[in-house]
């Protein structure tokens, strides 16, 4: 094993950065490559064909190219989509994300339980038998909230949030029948642990949040355990359209540690 070898990060956007940060906490060490899907951005409102081609082409692409020793889709809904696929095409280890149901069933007081996605993630089959596994005698109540991609696309970019947004996801899990006693909800979208501050604003102290990415690091971590680990230049992010060329998106990155940024 190259101890140069990265692992290789892959989002439609910047979503997985939040599991990023959790992956800087238990392998400080580890070389990275953060790959965006920015041209392809949102997947949420594509088929299921769509984000299955696209996602196993870009990372055959992007593992012939950097030659990661492994790949993670920090993506819920290309995970859900397309990761049997993927593990079918690449010979490394592929390590997907997976909706925090098992945790909020575990953690809830009053048995229901909210769900924000994308409209791709919420209505899969996947999710369905996640529910059946590990929420039976819970309610999960889901909500598309697509909006909040673009949200926390906006505040990593520095531009201001849009609450009309937070709103939105809010009400519709409120809404719904049985919302009012939502005590935990599930953010199935890598994106959305990026709007954690807004959302815990809105739905108020008493509901908890939970997502994937400690998880995902974790599950990482184990997979690389022993194996050398030795950064030989700055970590870089690599983007499928022209990155955002503003000073301040560029120390968003660096604050991630993504010195580098590549238009693929």
């Amino acid at each position: 094993m190259d101890p140069a070898s990265p692992v290789l990060l892959f989002d439609s956007g910047v979503g997985g950065l939040s599991v990023l940060a959790e992956l800087r906490k238990l392998l400080p060490d580890m070389p990275v490559i953060y790959a965006a899907d920015s041209a392809g951005l949102p997947y949420g409102t594509k088929t299921e064909a769509e984000i299955a081609a696209r996602v196993s082409g870009l990372l055959g692409v992007l593992s012939e190219r950097y030659r990661p020793r492994l790949a993670t889709i920090a993506c819920n809904t290309a995970s859900t989509i397309a990761l049997g696929m993927v593990r079918e095409v690449l010979r490394i280890p592929i390590v997907g994300t997976v909706p925090a149901i098992k945790p909020a069933a575990e953690m809830t007081k009053t048995g229901v339980i909210g769900l924000l996605g994308t409209a791709a993630t919420i209505r899969q089959r996947y999710v369905d038998n996640l529910e059946s596994e590990f929420a039976a005698g819970k309610r999960l109540i889901r909500f598309p909230a697509p909006g909040l991609v673009e949200a926390a696309e906006a505040k990593l970019r520095g531009d201001p949030v849009d609450y009309n947004e937070i709103g939105h996801a809010v009400a519709g899990l409120r809404g719904q029948p049985g919302g009012e006693d939502i005590d935990t909800v599930v953010l199935a979208c890598t994106h959305f642990p990026l709007l954690n501050d807004e959302l815990q604003e809105v739905l108020g102290p008493d509901v908890k949040l939970i997502d994937g990415a400690a998880g995902i690091a974790r599950r990482i971590a184990t997979l690389v355990e022993g194996q050398p680990m030795a950064r030989q230049a700055p970590d870089l992010a690599v983007f499928t359209s022209e990155p955002d060329s503003r000073p301040s998106f560029a120390k968003v990155l660096s604050h991630y540690g993504l010195e580098r940024v590549e238009r693929l």
